[in-house]
């Protein structure tokens, strides 16, 4: 009985695709910067440098340059403010504050004491978990669409599929419960019982042409609302050498989780002049998407004293292979205006959550290479580049249909970008000042889906002798011009966001 019972709150399918679109594929393929309050300040410029807690997330090689035991934690504040500007209308503002724990880990150095050997004199081994990416957000966007309205997504889900009055195979919009349709027939379910479609021929068992239930003129009134929640998370084991103290090899094995809750809300008004048949005058539609599950990936790098001063770093990081969770419920409220001025209103609400099959999604892997100088005590500077080919993301099984073409899409869409970090210290003592800065090309060939992101940090650490304090601020600015729904009704909003971030780590050499 408790079986069917959760069946049908949750309407179980069969299907692994529902409404993955190639912005997920990049969700869990992109990382900020995160990490120590050092390693922030500089804007992660750490291939070739090591030494510090969250090098090891660039080149895992980096614990072996560390000559003591040390333990740390990092705290961070995000604030980021997302201005919305749709055709138009007057920029709108959104905005959301976090706090989050944004790294915690430790490094344990094994050395050889024996004067004698000249070799592989030191173990390095370490873990380390890092707040990867935080999805904390909220967008609002409103404005007058002169052309397009949201009955046009529900037509593209619609159309091909057939009404059927009598019959009623799996494929029918008319008399089909909802909870046994594919993704696509729930599109149409909606947009059919909410009147804002209506078949071509509603007396035809064969038809599957629809057409939008709309007053003509355009210029629809449309507001989107979008509140994110969530995190990417990175569990990491390393292990570290070095030879001489001239050559230093490492590798990491990591354990990535995800958990990631979307929802949006989407409203649509029109005043345009009524015709003798009812006509759509305000929609309203809900989305909720829950995404959770978890990873792994691998690490491999290298740095190499080429004098004193000066080393060169090269580090890989390997696809990440996630297996994904996805459960979504919708709801749609309309209300249909006839010309004498009668009202109807239509609530279309399952109550269903569609908990979907896991699936696999393939992130692509990463080459970074790094040169860093070291001013003996006095500082350092140093350059990072990775290169990261986003079009190689899959979504698997690859035999299923929607997520072929889905990898077609996104291979067609996607590209390969660098990613350019800089960081500088000084150190007057026990003070330390930092600073750098970071470029991001855009993954998208189009480079306006989402564009490039520029970064500016600074920071300053004391010194207390077995004690450390580390403060960075980091600052961040990415345009981006995404669809609010990837299919029918692609139109979306300019989008500008920043974010600021502020860091406090507390070190202990043991």
């Amino acid at each position: 009985m408790k079986k069917i019972l959760f069946l049908l709150i949750t309407g179980l399918t069969i299907s692994v695709s529902h409404s993955q679109d190639v912005s997920d594929a990049l969700r869990y393929s992109q990382d900020n910067i995160t990490g120590t309050a050092r390693f922030r300040a500089m804007s992660g410029a750490f291939g070739a440098v090591g030494g510090d807690l969250s090098a090891t997330t660039v080149n895992p090689a980096g614990s072996a340059i560390f000559n003591n035991n040390q333990v740390g934690i990092t705290l961070s504040n995000q604030n980021i403010n997302n201005g919305s500007k749709y055709f138009n209308s007057n920029e709108t503002q959104d905005k959301d504050n976090s706090f989050i724990l944004n790294q915690a880990g430790g490094v344990f150095v094994f050395k050889d004491r024996n004067p004698n050997n000249k070799g592989w004199n030191k173990i390095a081994i370490g873990a380390s978990y890092e707040n990867t990416n935080n999805f904390n957000s909220n967008t609002f966007s409103a404005g007058r669409n002169p052309n397009n309205s949201v009955a046009n997504y529900f037509l593209a889900y619609a159309n091909g599929d057939p009404l059927k009055n009598n019959a009623v195979p799996l494929g029918a919009i008319r008399n089909t419960n909802y909870a046994d349709q594919t993704y696509k027939q729930q599109q149409a379910y909606f947009g059919y019982y909410g009147f804002v479609i209506n078949p071509a021929d509603d007396g035809d068992n064969g038809n599957t042409e629809y057409t939008g239930n709309l007053a003509p003129g355009g210029n629809y009134y449309q507001e989107n609302n979008i509140y994110e929640r969530g995190y990417n998370s990175k569990v990491s084991f390393n292990i570290a050498t070095s030879y001489n103290d001239r050559i230093y090899l490492g590798a990491n094995l990591n354990v990535h989780v995800t958990d990631y809750r979307r929802s949006s809300s989407f409203y649509e008004f029109n005043n345009n002049p009524l015709t003798g048949t009812p006509t759509i005058s305000d929609v309203t539609f809900n989305n909720e998407l829950y995404t959770y599950g978890n990873g792994f990936s691998f690490q491999l790098g290298a740095i190499a004293k080429v004098t004193e001063a000066f080393r060169l770093g090269l580090a890989y990081e390997s696809n990440t292979w996630y297996e994904l969770y996805d459960e979504v419920s919708q709801s749609l409220y309309t209300t249909t205006q006839a010309a004498g001025g009668s009202l109807n209103y239509a609530n279309i609400n399952p109550n269903i959550v569609n908990v979907y099959e896991p699936y696999t999604l393939q992130t692509p892997g990463e080459f970074t290479f790094s040169g860093a100088y070291i001013f003996g005590k006095s500082g350092l500077i140093s350059v990072d580049y990775s290169i990261k080919d986003y079009s190689n993301a899959k979504f698997k099984p690859t035999n299923d249909p929607d997520f072929r073409d889905l990898n077609t899409e996104t291979s067609n869409e996607l590209t390969t970008n660098g990613e350019l970090r800089v960081g500088a210290e000084f150190k007057i003592k026990q003070l330390s000042l930092r600073g750098g800065y970071r470029f991001e090309g855009s993954p998208y060939k189009n480079g306006t889906t989402v564009g490039d992101l520029n970064s500016f940090s600074a920071g300053l650490g004391y010194n207390f002798g077995a004690t450390k304090l580390d403060l960075a601020y980091a600052y961040a600015e990415r345009k981006s011009n995404q669809g609010f729904f990837s299919q029918g009704f692609t139109d979306g909003a300019k989008i500008n966001s920043t974010l600021n971030n502020v860091s406090l780590t507390l070190l202990f050499e043991l």
